[in-house]
């Protein structure tokens, strides 16, 4: 790994204050998420309001960072599990080029969209600090839970907070 990109990594990991108050699932209060309009990897824009109606993880990440790259195939499973239920994971690779994000999903492929916010425009408007930080959002467009680190998405808490917005009307 590139040792500036380690060294902001770790800066950014000791100075995310969801680091420091929440050591797992932190529950929103339906918070209206900030806009989100960027190309996927084959150049068509996509919005999350694209998704209305579904429950939709939208992970902030990037190929250089290792809890990431870990995470990916979690991700990967839990769309697996969820086939056919209104849900839909969102990858938002920030901050690198288009090539290195499709030199690494030649190795570790997925079948949900990843989005390109190369300039990490979207990345800072969500204030993300950290990677990966993940947020769950519901069928009505609403932030509901966020997450600062990374996490197993197709077991334990995660499915069951995936399932219990599913279940809601």
């Amino acid at each position: 790994m590139n040792p500036v990109k380690l060294v902001i990594l770790f800066v950014l990991v000791l100075s995310s204050p969801q680091l420091v108050a929440a050591g797992g699932f932190r529950k929103l209060d339906s918070v209206l998420p900030p806009s989100l309009v960027l190309p996927d990897m084959s150049g068509a824009s996509t919005k999350l309001d694209d998704y209305k109606g579904k429950v939709v993880l939208v992970n902030f990440w990037a190929t250089w960072c290792p809890p990431c790259r870990r995470e990916m195939p979690s991700m990967q499973r839990l769309q697996e599990k969820m086939a056919g239920q209104p849900f839909v994971v969102l990858g938002v690779d920030s901050a690198e080029p288009r090539e290195d994000v499709m030199a690494f999903l030649e190795v570790v492929r997925v079948g949900f969209p990843i989005l390109l916010d190369i300039d990490s425009t979207v990345t800072k408007r969500w204030k993300v600090y950290a990677l990966p930080t993940s947020f769950i959002v519901d069928r009505t467009g609403r932030i509901r839970y966020s997450l600062s680190g990374p996490t197993e998405w197709d077991e334990g808490e995660a499915v069951q907070l995936i399932e219990s917005l599913l279940r809601e009307r």
